[in-house]
């Protein structure tokens, strides 16, 4: 059963190997006890087995289901056998040899597809956002950021010769305006447009699943900076495939392509095939090929890759994937419907157990997200992770460091190929498992563990 391979790699992964290690070189030593922290804390971060198709999957990011469908293999198979004398490497970075024609042709397609005046594909988003951080900002320049944008973009911001790098309350117009009026009184080169400010966003959150205010983000911006040097740096990467017309996305829906400098897309979620993209003019494409040495001292994308980009754009452009998205939003909207019509569901949100903080005003929203974070007491998001697993469902637990503390969820992502068996038999699931924790707070059990949990730990003490 999938449930106790996955915990028996959990448990092996917890065990505790500082006082194991003594015989051991100290350089080993130290990284043993430094994990065990993490174990002690039961956030230590391993691999796991992947699941078959018997399991019901609210955990990939196989949106459109093109890769599990086979749709975009069976595409990229195509382009490949239109192409029969590729080269299978680039044989070089981009300054050198490796810009072949096949290249600058998809990236230019794909511009046109996103009304981009410039596409540059890298080997993955997390380079994308890296190198566009790495390599855009001048010293001295200001960099300002959603409190909960992504760990690619903390890892730009490490690299980034920027002089002020600041946060903002998440996702609130009112706190970035204070940022920024902070930023341009304290220093004066702001107000005068001989230093720039970007501001990193996302379109929809990764963890929370929300969606970014970004025209109400612009206008403030516009307002405080009407120099223009004030810019945006948007991550669409959980909206490519899933918003707007033919998937291209936030900042396509709202009509804000001219608007924002920078975009950053990836093909590794919404279209099955692996790569990140970045959406901009020449002014910042040879900013990143001059300063972004995580892309430019890089080998290019090899043929291979940039045909997988291109069959899973070849799909949105042909619209071949709307019912897909549609279905995305079918089924989140059945995924709220159902659960909010178990009779269980506001006790178990009155008594704190279990928290969806996008519930509220659902019904009258333009469009879902397809991530829906499912909120629990601190350590209860691995009970909920058991309790899925023991009925053949996969939905990953997210504790610190990847979220902030004290705000421990089960993050459920919705894909096309989800059926309303499954979401009724999760629905069934999440209020089962509520219920008994309930119980168990009220005394009304012997044990402090829920039946899931004690079943798989049976299971592997036993083993």
């Amino acid at each position: 059963m999938y449930a106790h391979e996955v915990m028996k790699e959990v448990l092996e992964d917890l065990r505790l190997r500082g006082s194991t290690t003594r015989d051991q070189e100290a350089f080993y030593r130290n990284l043993e006890q430094a994990l065990d922290t993490r174990r002690q804390g039961q956030y230590l971060i391993g691999l796991k087995p992947r699941w078959d198709e018997t399991v019901a999957d609210f955990t990939t990011c196989d949106f459109l289901s093109l890769s599990r469908s086979g749709r975009v293999r069976e595409a990229f198979l195509a382009e490949l056998a239109s192409h029969p004398g590729f080269d299978l490497s680039a044989s070089g970075s981009r300054i050198q040899y490796g810009n072949y024609d096949y290249l600058n042709q998809v990236e230019e397609e794909i511009a046109k597809f996103h009304n981009a005046e410039t596409v540059y594909i890298t080997q993955s988003g997390f380079t994308a956002n890296v190198a566009v951080l790495s390599g855009v900002p001048l010293p001295g320049d200001a960099i300002i950021y959603d409190e909960l944008v992504h760990a690619s973009t903390h890892e730009g911001l490490h690299l980034s010769l920027a002089a002020h790098k600041l946060p903002f309350s998440h996702n609130d117009p009112d706190a970035l305006r204070d940022v920024l009026i902070s930023l341009k009184d304290t220093y004066p080169v702001f107000a005068q447009g001989t230093k720039s400010v970007l501001i990193c966003v996302e379109t929809i959150y990764s963890m929370d699943g929300d969606i970014c205010l970004l025209e109400e983000l612009l206008q403030v911006a516009k307002e405080e900076f009407p120099l223009g040097n004030a810019q945006f740096i948007v991550d669409e990467a959980h909206s490519l495939g899933v918003l707007g017309d033919r998937g291209r996305g936030l900042v396509s829906l709202l009509g804000l392509e001219k608007e924002i400098a920078i975009r950053v897309h990836v093909a590794s979620k919404a279209l099955g095939s692996v790569g990140g993209l970045i959406l901009c003019n020449k002014t910042i494409r040879y900013a990143l090929l001059n300063n972004a040495r995580s892309i430019t001292f890089s080998c290019a994308p090899s043929f291979p890759m940039v045909a997988s980009i291109r069959a899973g754009y070849q799909l949105l452009m042909k619209g071949e994937t709307q019912e897909a998205q549609e279905r995305i939003q079918a089924n989140v909207n059945y995924f709220y419907h159902t659960i909010t019509a178990d009779p269980f569901w506001d006790v178990a949100v009155d008594a704190g157990i279990l928290a969806i903080p996008l519930f509220d005003d659902w019904e009258q929203r333009e469009f879902q997200t397809h991530v829906v974070p499912l909120r629990t007491e601190p350590l209860h998001e691995q009970y909920l992770f058991h309790a899925l697993l023991t009925n053949n469902m996969n939905a990953y637990p997210m504790a610190f460091p990847v979220v902030p503390k004290g705000e421990s969820r089960v993050r459920l992502v919705f894909h096309a190929h989800n059926t309303k068996e499954q979401i009724d038999k999760l629905v069934a699931t999440i209020c089962g498992w509520a219920r008994e924790m309930l119980d168990i707070r009220r005394g009304k059990t012997e044990s402090s563990l829920p039946s899931a949990t004690r079943q798989l730990y049976a299971v592997q003490a036993a083993a």
